[in-house]
């Protein structure tokens, strides 16, 4: 198991290594960069706050998962490699009793990512889309805050197991809110989101995302209530 997890590290790393070279070299291919610092260090310091003991969902399997999505959606995407780093900071600051890790997730990556070499503008995006994610609402023609919205919400779409494990650890994040205020809590967020008009934007996502997740939701909805 700790094997299976240091490889998981290793393959973000490198992940993370070829995201920020790429994002960091112009159109003629050279580094915008010529003494651009070292990425380990900086994989390493977000894959230990991905690793922090209170997460049980908002884990490297999420981050993982939202890149593996992110994958499958990068067409659709003005500039996928951006998307790919708000990614792995979107939840890099996570405290579940706390309501402003999305904001401070988007000012470590302002920081983090201007002492890494890239542009003002593509520091701004990266930090914008992170902010993106306190709502999943991106603007229609958005398509880079489109890809990372649905990218993180498309475990909403898995399959019943893999759906009901992503609630049971939720619920762990949660421990300390009592049950009866956790069931009414999140029962608001389940009806907060199937009241939307669409839970995904992509074209890939709405064609083979929406119906499986607003079933998904309705069941665990249902399994609150009861």
């Amino acid at each position: 198991m700790a094997d299976d997890m240091s490889d998981d590290k290793d393959r973000l790393r490198a992940r993370w290594a070829a995201t920020l070279l790429s994002a960091s070299r112009d159109t003629r291919g050279t580094s915008k960069i010529p003494d651009a610092p070292d990425p380990a260090p900086y994989a390493d310091r977000l894959l230990a706050r991905w690793s922090e003991p209170q997460r049980r969902y908002h884990t490297t399997a999420h981050l993982t998962a939202v890149l593996d999505h992110i994958d499958v959606l990068a067409e659709h995407a003005e500039d996928p490699e951006l998307v790919r780093l708000a990614a792995w900071f979107h939840d890099a600051v996570y405290a579940p009793d706390r309501s402003e890790n999305e904001e401070r997730s988007a000012r470590l990556a302002e920081r983090a990512l201007t002492e890494a070499g890239l542009t003002s503008a593509q520091t701004a995006e990266v930090a914008r889309l992170v902010r993106l994610t306190v709502t999943h609402d991106p603007a229609d023609g958005d398509h880079n805050g489109e890809t990372l919205c649905d990218a993180d919400l498309a475990i909403l779409a898995a399959s019943p197991d893999a759906y009901a494990a992503y609630a049971a650890a939720v619920r762990e994040e949660y421990g300390f809110v009592p049950d009866e205020a956790f069931r009414a809590g999140r029962a608001e967020v389940l009806r907060h989101l199937m009241a939307l008009p669409r839970l995904f934007r992509t074209p890939y996502g709405a064609a083979n995302w929406e119906a499986p997740a607003r079933e998904n939701l309705a069941t665990e909805l249902a399994l609150l209530d009861a």
